[in-house]
């Protein structure tokens, strides 16, 4: 093999862009380490729950700040396009949704429909308060 070459073996990411369906991958992937850390600050919430009014309230004014709405805000969206991913893969376990045009309208479905539900569950949030 000729390691002299100036050329590139395999196109460089600055000049391959990766098709949808694999950036749904990298990021599906992405959003479940997401869950799982935020799983554990669950328990960390809860464990300041039961803790009492003291250090609910220091938790409780964390989670209101602008830096925890913005994590609250981004695990509502991992945790709607994880679910709506992941029926994707469902489908791909039984066979179904292989075709090229198929795996493109699914992927950008369940973007759209990460989206809507995110909006909505916030909306619903805010107007609750």
């Amino acid at each position: 093999m000729n390691t002299s070459s100036p050329h590139p073996t395999s196109p460089h990411l600055q000049i391959y862009r990766l098709p949808l369906s694999a950036l749904l991958s990298v990021t599906h992937r992405a959003s479940g380490v997401f869950l799982a850390i935020a799983a554990l600050l669950l328990i960390w919430a809860l464990v300041a729950l039961a803790g009492g009014p003291e250090s609910w309230e220091s938790t409780r004014t964390l989670l209101q700040s602008w830096i925890g709405q913005l994590f609250l805000l981004g695990l509502t969206f991992a945790l709607y396009f994880h679910f709506c991913n992941g029926i994707r893969h469902l489908f791909w376990d039984v066979g179904k949704g292989f075709e090229v045009e198929t795996v493109d309208k699914t992927a950008k479905l369940a973007i759209v429909v990460s989206i809507v539900l995110t909006i909505a569950t916030w909306v619903v949030a805010l107007n609750v308060e």
